[in-house]
């Protein structure tokens, strides 16, 4: 899209466009965005811009008051938020990226619409080399078999984490370990028995409680209870589809190849008299 007929005013429903806006130098656009946006861009807190319903919680009223151009949002949603935000009358952008080719598409889409197209390409480009960076180091330096690798994305119900998340352990040297985005029950995750285990909690940033979910679901037997392999990772590090996703990485190889990967921002391990051990060792 030219720039002259971009939009100026923009609202975002959701993290991983106020990500993506930032990223590819644009973020002035953004008049208005959530709460959940400054967890991962801190700038926009320390702005003027308007907090806003999420996607899933869309305001009409809230977004016409910002008087924004475009308004881009995630799906899926609930079907009220949908009406909410057409009612606003601005143009729509919906994302609902599911791998990390979609994560890449919806760079390339933003980038589009703002007029930055090149620097969108500049990032989806620095976020494949690092990627495949880690893949690298993996495949060079990491034994064999893969360590087993469980990631959940909610509690209650138990739900794993989505498909670029299995896509970055892979990346990582480990094998993800259910569906992506699907329920599970705790007896199953019990019989696949990970060797390690990742939480990272939808809007919960750190603050999962590893001791007590392993002592409610009977996971003390698991492989990775056992080896004190039980880890949380910032929320917003592996929930949020977009550049951000790289700190989910460089954490995510912290907790599979520790003996490989320095200790990461934004992970934290369970408890115990080895858990600082594995979190010391690495490059």
């Amino acid at each position: 899209m030219s720039s002259a007929y971009a939009p100026r005013r923009i609202a975002c429903l959701q993290p991983s466009a106020t990500v993506i806006l930032a990223a590819i130098g644009e973020l002035d656009r953004v008049v208005a965005c959530t709460k959940y946006c400054a967890d991962v861009v801190p700038e926009v807190a320390q702005s003027s811009r308007a907090i806003l319903a999420d996607s899933w919680t869309a305001n009409a009223t809230e977004i016409i008051a910002t008087q924004p151009d475009l308004v881009i949002a995630a799906v899926p949603y609930q079907e009220k938020a949908v009406i909410e935000i057409l009612k606003s009358g601005a143009r729509f952008l919906g994302l609902a990226p599911r791998t990390l080719a979609d994560v890449y598409g919806d760079v390339a889409a933003i980038a589009g619409v703002a007029g930055a197209s090149h620097r969108g390409e500049e990032v989806i480009a620095l976020m494949q080399q690092r990627i495949e960076e880690v893949r690298g180091i993996v495949r060079k330096k990491a034994g064999s078999p893969r360590p087993t690798v469980f990631c959940e994305e909610w509690g209650k119900p138990l739900i794993t984490s989505q498909s670029w998340v299995a896509e970055l352990v892979d990346a990582a040297g480990g094998e993800f370990v259910g569906t992506p985005g699907q329920q599970i029950s705790c007896e199953e995750v019990a019989r696949l028995d990970p060797e390690v285990f990742i939480a990272a909690w939808c809007g919960a940033g750190d603050r999962v409680p590893l001791e007590k979910i392993v002592a409610e679901r009977n996971w003390q037997g698991t492989r990775a209870a056992r080896t004190l392999r039980v880890f949380c990772v910032r929320d917003e590090y592996l929930n949020t589809p977009a550049p951000t996703l790289l700190r989910g990485l460089e954490a995510l190889g912290c907790a599979i190849h520790p003996e490989i990967f320095a200790r990461a921002e934004g992970i934290r391990q369970i408890t115990g008299a080895q858990s600082s051990t594995a979190l010391n060792r690495g490059l």
